[in-house]
C-alpha cells in the first residue's frame, strides 16, 4: 500500500458527528456513496484528495489538520514502546510505524498495552523482596487506563463540550462573576445552598444530598472555589450525557470507571467555566495571555492552560497546544499536546526543557525557543504555580505549568514578541526524554538510550563517560 495514503475515519466521523449528520446524509454532501463513507470511518479505505478538498470547502476545515492529531499521539506512544531492549533486534522506520498507525490503529494500541503489561510485571518483579506469593499485576492501573482514555480521544469530547457550553449561555457566564451565577443556579434549579467551611475543614469541596448543601473550603481562592461549584452543576446537570459518553468506554474495572467519571465531571466544569465559542475567540484577540485570559474569565492560569488544550472542535479547532503540569520531582501529573510534541509515557522530561526552570523564577513566565531530534520547532513556556491550603504550616505544593505550540504557530503568542524564531541559533536542542533520545552529545544526558550500544574510552574523558556508537 502507498505510503502517501491517508487513514482519518476518526477524524471523518467527528466532523459528522458533530454537525448531526447520518452517514447518508454527510455522504451526500460531500459528493461520495455512503459506504465509501462506511469504509472511511472504519480506516478500510483511504481518503481521496477530492474528498480532503470537499471536507475544506463546506466544513472550513485546514487540510493540514487532517493529517495530525491521532496519528501522532499513536505513532509517539508505538516508538517509545518500541525502543525498549526487547525489541533490540527490530528497528522499523517512521515511515513504517506510520504505516501501522495509519493502517491499523488497534494493532498498535494492542502493542502498547502489551507493552506497558510487560514494563509493570518487570518493576513487581524487581521489587520482590521477602513478600512472595502475591500475584503478579500486569494490568493497567485505573489511573492509567483513564490517562490514556483522555489522551486518544484528543482530550477534546464533542458532546460534553456542546451541553456545557448551551449551559454557560443559558446561565450568563461571562457577564457577571461566576459565584454569583453558579450559586443562584444551583439553589434555584437543584435546591443546593452553598456556603464556605469551618477553618479548620480540610475538605475543599463536600456535597451533602440530603441536606442539599454544599460546602466550599473557606481557604479556596475564586477560581478555585468556582470550578468546585462547577464541579458539582457537572454532577447534577450534566449527569446525562457524562453517563452516556461513560457508556461507551470499556474499562476493565468500576474503580477505573469512577475515576473517569471523575474526570468527565471536571471537563464539563472546565467546559462551563470557560464556554467554548467565547474562550476560543477571546484566546484569539489575546494572543494567548494566559493571565488576561485568566482574569476575563475568573479562572486559574491552569484551568485556562488546560482549556487551550482542548480547543479541538471540528470546524472551530484552536491553536495545537501541549499543556504539562509537572512537579518538583519531574514527575508530570497532568499531559496534553494537540501538537506534534508527545510527552514521555515511562521516565522523566527531557533537562533541557525550560519547564524545570520555572520554579527558579515563582509567578514569571518564561520562554525557549526549541527542536526536538525530528526537526520540528516550538515555542515553550512554563510558569510556577502554588497549591494547598494558606497558613505557616499548610502544605503549598508548587507545579510548572508548561504549554506552548510549534514555532508556525508562534506569531499567536504574545510570549513570541521580541524573539527572533527566524534564527536557528536560537533554538536550544530538547527531547522527550532520555531513554529515547537519538542526541549523541548532550552534556545534560541523564541515562543512555535504551537502543545504543556504549563506547566506554579508558584513557579520556568527556562529560558524558561514555560515546554512543553509530
Amino acid at each position: 500500500m502507498a505510503t502517501g495514503k491517508l487513514f482519518i475515519g476518526r477524524k471523518v466521523r467527528d466532523i459528522r458527528q458533530a454537525n448531526d449528520f447520518t452517514q447518508a446524509q454527510f455522504a451526500s454532501v460531500i459528493g461520495i456513496s455512503t459506504s465509501y463513507l462506511n469504509q472511511i470511518e472504519n480506516n478500510q479505505r483511504s481518503v481521496s484528495a477530492a474528498v480532503l478538498l470537499s471536507l475544506a470547502e463546506k466544513f472550513q476545515l485546514d487540510i493540514s489538520e487532517l493529517a495530525s492529531g491521532e496519528n501522532e499521539r499513536l505513532l509517539s506512544a508505538l516508538s517509545e514502546a518500541l525502543t525498549d531492549t526487547l525489541f533490540e533486534n527490530y528497528a522499523p522506520s517512521v515511515q513504517e510505524l506510520k504505516l501501522v498507525t495509519q493502517n491499523a490503529p488497534g494493532l498498535a494500541h494492542a502493542l502498547i498495552t502489551c507493552h506497558q503489561a510487560y514494563r509493570r510485571l518487570g518493576e513487581q518483579v524487581a521489587s520482590f523482596d521477602d513478600r512472595l506469593g502475591g500475584a503478579a499485576q500486569v494490568e493497567p492501573t485505573p489511573y492509567e487506563e483513564v490517562r490514556d482514555f483522555f489522551h486518544f480521544v484528543d482530550n477534546y469530547l464533542h458532546e460534553i463540550d456542546v451541553a456545557a457550553e448551551a449551559l454557560a449561555e443559558r446561565l450568563g457566564i461571562g457577564l457577571e462573576e461566576n459565584y454569583a451565577l453558579l450559586s443562584r443556579y444551583l439553589e434555584r434549579e437543584h435546591q443546593v445552598r452553598t456556603v464556605r467551611g469551618a477553618v479548620n475543614d480540610e475538605a475543599l469541596r463536600r456535597y451533602e444530598p440530603a441536606k442539599r448543601l454544599l460546602t466550599i473550603s473557606r481557604h479556596a481562592n475564586e477560581p478555585t472555589r468556582d470550578f468546585q461549584m462547577a464541579h458539582l452543576v457537572a454532577q447534577l446537570a450534566g449527569a446525562e450525557v457524562i453517563e452516556a459518553t461513560l457508556k461507551d468506554t470499556a474499562f476493565r474495572s468500576a474503580e477505573a470507571r469512577e475515576i473517569c467519571r471523575m474526570g468527565l465531571q471536571n471537563y464539563f466544569a472546565g467546559a462551563l467555566i470557560l464556554p467554548y465559542k467565547m474562550f476560543h475567540q477571546a484566546a484569539r484577540e489575546l494572543r494567548h495571555d494566559i493571565e488576561l485570559l485568566a482574569s476575563r474569565f475568573g479562572a486559574s492560569l491552569e484551568q485556562v492552560c488546560h482549556r487551550l488544550s482542548t480547543l479541538q472542535k471540528p470546524g472551530r479547532k484552536g491553536v495545537p497546544v501541549f499543556f504539562a503540569r509537572i512537579d518538583r520531582a519531574g514527575n508530570i501529573t497532568k499531559r496534553h499536546s494537540a501538537a506534534k510534541l508527545q510527552f514521555a509515557r515511562f521516565g522523566a522530561a527531557c533537562p533541557l526543557w525550560n519547564a524545570h526552570q520555572a520554579f527558579e523564577t515563582p509567578g514569571r513566565i518564561i520562554r525557549q525557543l526549541a527542536e526536538t531530534p525530528d526537526g520540528v520547532r516550538y515555542l515553550c513556556l512554563a510558569v510556577q504555580v502554588q497549591k494547598g491550603r494558606h497558613g505557616y504550616h499548610a502544605n503549598q505544593p508548587s507545579f510548572a505549568l508548561a504549554f506552548g505550540c510549534e514555532v508556525s504557530y508562534a506569531n499567536t503568542f504574545v510570549y513570541a514578541d521580541g524573539l527572533d524564531i527566524e534564527s536557528r541559533a536560537a533554538y536550544d536542542p530538547i527531547g522527550v526524554s532520555c531513554r529515547i533520545c537519538e542526541r549523541a552529545n548532550c552534556e545534560s544526558r541523564a541515562i543512555p538510550p535504551l537502543k545504543r550500544k556504549l563506547a566506554i574510552d579508558h584513557n579520556e574523558r568527556q562529560m558524558v563517560p561514555y560515546r554512543l556508537e553509530s
